[in-house]
């Protein structure tokens, strides 16, 4: 079951991540906001993604 929550996460992240990058090619958001949420999208979905993605 964890095993499963953890995939779910990850998979959450990449969706959020993706979201990300669209929102800031579209100019919705700049480098700077762009990475203060992807912070905080690491902390939301999981302390794990924080050891592969920081």
């Amino acid at each position: 079951m964890a095993e499963r929550n953890s995939m779910m996460n990850e998979i959450l992240y990449k969706q959020a991540e993706y979201l990300l990058t669209k929102m800031q090619e579209r100019g919705l958001i700049n480098a700077e906001e762009r990475e203060k949420i992807r912070l905080l999208n690491i902390e939301t979905f999981s302390q794990e993604l924080a050891k592969v993605y920081l």
